[in-house]
């Protein structure tokens, strides 16, 4: 299993991922969830996966290639002229590489399936976020819906719709997103660290802030340590029920 989340700020993008793949309780591993295509001054696009690993390891190989060998572009991540229409190469190289190793086609297994998150910005537009379906469709994130979540969504939910402004700093945002990574890990094996985080700040057309966050973090483990005394906190604070 896996979680990501991609988060609009009015200052940017914040992307966070987390790098575990299981299967079964004898079989995990670690491997990157997060790839990024950058041109200096011109575009910044950042892609993170979840589900079938081999993939997802195709779908980024593919991506990767067709910025390497030109006769292959068709076109690629690098000279598409807009957001959308890198969402439509992600969205139709998924769909493809999908459809390629199920049984029914176009109807592929689930045992195949992946989802992404794709996020960056291409000068003269402002950044967008999208997310990308098996099928090969996709939404966008806006006012309504400033976050998007693939993997084990159902347990940091919570946090980030009570907790989220989009005028907060890459800071708090990152302070936020830690706490809701931090739950979903304590409430499910299957989701684990490190942590991938990446900021991207509007208009700079590059990668603001990255790093990987490690299970020995200090900070990551005073922020668990805190929203669980916070937690318990709040529940003493709160009116006893009575029968």
């Amino acid at each position: 299993m896996t979680y990501c989340v991609g988060m609009m700020l009015d200052k940017g993008l914040v992307m966070m991922s987390d790098t575990r793949t299981n299967a079964g309780v004898d079989n995990i591993s670690t491997f990157k969830k997060m790839f990024t295509w950058e041109v200096p001054g011109e575009r910044i696009l950042t892609v993170m996966t979840a589900g079938n690993l081999a993939t997802t390891q195709a779908l980024v190989s593919i991506l990767d290639e067709r910025t390497k060998a030109p006769a292959e572009r068709e076109p690629d991540v690098l000279t598409a002229p807009s957001m959308f229409q890198v969402a439509r190469l992600v969205a139709g190289t998924l769909k493809d590489v999908i459809a390629a190793n199920a049984n029914e086609g176009q109807r592929a297994d689930s045992a195949f399936n992946a989802t992404v998150l794709l996020g960056g910005q291409i000068k003269g537009s402002p950044p967008r976020l999208f997310l990308i379906y098996p099928e090969g469709n996709f939404i966008e994130a806006g006012k309504e819906t400033p976050f998007f979540q693939i993997g084990e969504t159902k347990y940091g939910k919570p946090i980030l719709i009570r907790a989220y402004d989009p005028q907060m700093s890459f800071e708090d945002a990152v302070k936020l997103m830690l706490v809701s990574f931090d739950s979903t890990v304590k409430a499910n094996l299957s989701v684990g660290m490190p942590f991938d985080l990446q900021v991207i700040e509007k208009d700079t057309y590059q990668i603001a802030h990255q790093r990987r966050i490690s299970a020995d973090d200090p900070y990551y483990h005073e922020i668990s340590a805190g929203w669980g005394e916070a937690l318990k906190s709040a529940m003493d604070s709160l009116p006893s029920f009575t029968f």
